[in-house]
């Protein structure tokens, strides 16, 4: 996709995979939470990077043997943080209560949008998103236990990884086309996680009846959200894409509301209200922007992303 092409393209499309992503996460992470007694953590991690990879191959049937060295060393990179991205948040959810979890994991991505913003505009809607996702944090611990410093560091190794996962998912978008690229850098994920998956994968084939609903986590919680987060940046700004996936735990306090009867506090309804205004403000302001988009530079045959 050419400068042009993401410049003229509308802001509601990517927002709408976004949206789409962080739907699709909910139904995933429900349906992960019923497999973790019986294949841990680490296991079904490992096993719906698995069955995503494989279910992606099939259905995209990358023409690998043709990439060259540089798509190759892009999509073991991409491989590698979705490892390590997965992998960690879910160590330390054995640790923390999922409100701080994911609230200190997010300071991945608002860091990168921070990073990468120029206007103070951008700022602004940046700090509402970031004051959001604190009060997330802070009403996951009112009241509770003090957070483990383990989960903490296994937090903020899971954000470090999210970072890297958004610039290179982007640079997937624009090396290889489809989703190819994303197909076999969840096959690599899994070689990785492959001590993990081994035993999860025994247990699975002991326990048939939870084969569905490991497939199902596979989809909802893999293939849908991660194609879907391609597929936005390549039509959206990294610092754009760091503040709305901020979205994600509003979503998920929605959810819980609506499917679980799980009540809202107002410290989360307030960090709703903040994100939500962050998240318009930011695709709003997207929209109307002059400032000039990310230039494609073409390197032989094979486009690379330069920030402007």
């Amino acid at each position: 996709m050419t400068s042009s092409e993401r410049a003229s393209g509308s802001i509601g499309t990517p927002v709408a995979l976004i949206i789409g992503s962080c739907v699709s996460m909910q139904f995933g992470a429900a349906s992960a939470v019923q497999l973790f007694p019986e294949l841990g953590t680490w296991g079904v991690t490992a096993l719906r990077l698995t069955i995503a990879a494989i279910i992606l191959l099939i259905a995209g049937r990358p023409r690998f043997f043709a990439w060259t060295k540089q798509q190759w060393v892009a999509v073991v990179y991409f491989g590698l943080t979705l490892a390590g991205m997965n992998g960690f948040f879910y160590a330390a959810l054995g640790h923390l209560p999922l409100g701080p979890a994911v609230a200190i994991e997010f300071v991945g991505p608002l860091l990168l949008s921070a990073v990468l913003s120029r206007r103070l505009v951008d700022f602004a809607w940046l700090g509402l998103a970031a004051a959001g996702i604190a009060l997330f944090g802070i009403d996951g611990v009112v009241g509770g236990a003090p957070l483990a410093p383990i989960g903490v560091v296994f937090a903020l190794i899971a954000a470090t990884f999210w970072i890297l996962y958004i610039r290179v998912s982007a640079r997937i978008g624009q090396l290889i086309p489809g989703v190819g690229g994303l197909a076999v850098a969840l096959a690599v994920a899994s070689v990785v996680l492959l001590p993990f998956g081994v035993p999860a994968a025994i247990e699975l084939a002991l326990r048939p009846e939870l084969v569905w609903l490991a497939i199902g986590t596979a989809v909802l919680a893999s293939v849908a959200p991660y194609t879907l987060e391609l597929m936005a940046l390549r039509r959206l700004p990294q610092r754009v894409f760091g503040v709305l996936v901020s979205l994600e735990p509003v979503f998920a306090a929605l959810f819980g509301w609506l499917l679980l009867s799980q009540a809202i506090s107002p410290l989360k309804m307030i960090a709703i209200a903040l994100i939500a205004g962050a998240s318009v403000g930011i695709a709003l302001a997207t929209r109307a922007k002059t400032e000039p988009q990310p230039v494609a530079v073409m390197t032989g045959s094979v486009p690379v992303i330069r920030e402007s």
